[in-house]
């Protein structure tokens, strides 16, 4: 031990005991002072005879200060040693990382949100029922997709899908949350050739799960992190782009229309005239000055299906005694008539000259208006009624859909099955080309079937199916956008559901809005020549049109250079 260290020690203690003897002395303790003032002496002597052998200005050392000598007895560890962190509240940590409990507790774990919470927040002044409404969607919307990414679930996005009620759905016809839509736990196809589509139709069904055969959708090639479930949750019942009117622009009655399923008494011409059959008439709605005309009268037989001409010159009647009646419009004339069918004639196609016909019969005519033969080929492909017939915008397939739930493609002009579909539960009225892409087909099944399907025609396999949850009647491909218009009659389980018009993105096959207003089923359904309002019709003897596609730009047409040039 140093010299200068003992003599700041004795110093101290000198001072402590001299501190310790003012206290005695407060006590009473007297016999203290003399040891004490013994002990004094004796340091003060030490200290003397320590500055007598340093010599110098040091002789004489100053006493250090006492708040110095504490801090050096007792010096600070904590910069040595840190606090322990037992016995204080521990600070919480953020991060993107979260290890659950062995409790299986998923809501708590994974802090997942109610879908439907018992008792709603409290709403501010300012807020709005919309904006109420738009958050609890969101809020179910993180739900399926919490499930869809972290439990790994591979039916969180087709529930997600069935069971939200889209943004056009109005709010009478909503389904209450609690309401789980029914959907099919197995699906067996019967077709070995499946494929998704890749171009401009992705694929989103809930009975093609996971079936995927694009590489475009394998996880090699995705470079997002979000799997294609979360993806389809993300993207599904997003609010349109464009307002849509959910209320008909205009309402016609229409007496004596019939509640038929199969029958095809509706359609409109590009020279802007609608043809609807009532009872044994046909009448002519003009669009641009609203009149109405009855083009004839056939008083013992009742019309069965109108329609078109390519040029709107020519309109084709069928009735129910097999007849297939030509009408001159402008003439108001009676050109031709064809007795070939057996039965009623519930279909007709035009392709530039050529009419088909399917009947009752099982039979498809194509009849040459311009020969003075009957037909000129006889096809039998279906076992029941044919109820409904469509030619490719290119007039190289015709897709005839019967009451056999079959759906056929017939290759051109000749009597040759080119692909037949056996994948509907029942009857194949629906039928649509799509005008963007070669070879695509749309088609509807009936009460039992209820799914609209994608098909490539040209080679011949199954591309999507979705199920609407109710009738599917008609099928219109809008001209302007790939949007799909699908009128709808009977409902599996909720009655709101029933007696719709809804409009599809077939991009992703979403409601893009919902158009409510007939009391029954709308058999009928016709598109007008510039594609921007489509006509319906239903068993409760109305027209209805609607202002769909009125405010997306139509295409721009492209003209052929080598017909300018000529």
């Amino acid at each position: 031990m140093s010299a200068t260290y003992r003599m700041k020690l004795r110093s101290a203690t000198k001072k402590h005991e001299e501190d310790t003897n003012e206290w005695s002395d407060t006590n009473g303790q007297s016999d203290d002072d003399d040891h004490g003032s013994q002990r004094r002496e004796d340091a003060s002597d030490d200290s003397a005879d320590y500055a007598q052998r340093q010599g110098g200005d040091d002789a004489n050392p100053k006493t250090p200060e006492m708040s110095d000598l504490f801090n050096f007895a007792t010096p600070d560890l904590t910069a040595f040693f840190p606090p322990s962190p037992y016995g204080r509240p521990r600070k919480q940590v953020q991060g993107d990382r979260f290890i659950p409990l062995r409790d299986p507790h998923l809501a708590r774990d994974y802090q997942l949100m109610e879908p439907f919470p018992r008792t709603p927040k409290r709403k501010s002044a300012d807020q709005s029922d919309q904006q109420a409404e738009e958050e609890q969607r969101e809020s179910r919307r993180m739900l399926y997709f919490y499930r869809s990414e972290c439990l790994n679930d591979p039916y969180a996005a087709d529930d997600y899908i069935t069971s939200e009620p889209p943004i056009g759905t109005p709010s009478s016809t909503r389904t209450q949350p609690n309401a789980r839509t029914v959907r099919r736990l197995y699906h067996f196809s019967t077709s070995p050739r499946t494929e998704r589509r890749t171009s401009g139709l992705p694929s989103y069904s809930p009975h093609t799960r996971g079936a995927s055969t694009s590489p475009i959708n394998s996880a090699r090639f995705r470079t997002s992190p979000i799997s294609e479930a979360g993806m389809r949750i993300l993207q599904a019942h997003q609010r349109p782009q464009r307002n849509i009117n959910h209320t008909a622009i205009k309402i016609l009655d229409a007496p004596d229309l019939q509640d038929d399923f199969y029958l095809n008494l509706v359609d409109w011409g590009s020279n802007d005239f609608l043809a609807v059959g009532l009872g044994t008439c046909v009448y002519l709605w003009d669009a641009n000055s609203s009149k109405v005309t009855k083009l004839c009268d056939l008083v013992t037989e009742n019309i069965t299906s109108v329609s078109w001409a390519p040029e709107s010159k020519f309109l084709a009647v069928g009735t129910n005694r097999s007849r297939l009646l030509l009408w001159d419009v402008k003439a108001s004339k009676r050109v031709r008539t064809w007795t070939n069918h057996e039965a009623r004639i519930g279909s007709l196609a035009w392709n530039s000259n050529i009419l088909t016909s399917g009947g009752r019969d099982t039979r498809i005519f194509h009849h040459d208006v311009r020969a003075k033969d009957p037909y000129f080929r006889n096809m039998v492909g279906h076992s029941q009624e044919v109820c409904g017939l469509k030619w490719s915008p290119d007039g190289s397939m015709l897709a005839s859909g019967g009451n056999d739930n079959q759906l056929v493609i017939w290759n051109s002009h000749e009597d040759l099955v080119a692909h037949k579909f056996t994948q509907h539960v029942a009857a194949v009225k629906a039928i649509a080309w799509s005008p963007f892409e070669r070879g695509i087909l749309a088609s509807g099944g009936g009460t039992a079937d209820k799914t609209i399907k994608f098909w490539n025609a040209s080679r011949g396999s199954l591309l999507d199916s979705y199920d609407t949850g109710s009738q599917v009647c008609n099928l219109v491909w809008s001209k302007r956008s790939k949007e799909i218009v699908s009128s709808h009659g009977y409902a599996s389980n909720q009655v709101g559901n029933s007696n719709q018009v809804v409009v599809w993105d077939t991009t992703t096959m979403s409601r893009v809005a919902v158009l409510s207003g007939h009391n029954s089923r709308v058999l009928y359904m016709a598109l007008n020549d510039n594609g921007s309002t489509v006509v319906t019709g239903a068993g409760d003897e109305t027209l209805r049109f609607w202002d769909v596609f009125g405010s997306v730009e139509p295409p721009r047409k492209e003209f052929d250079r080598h017909s300018v040039l000529r």
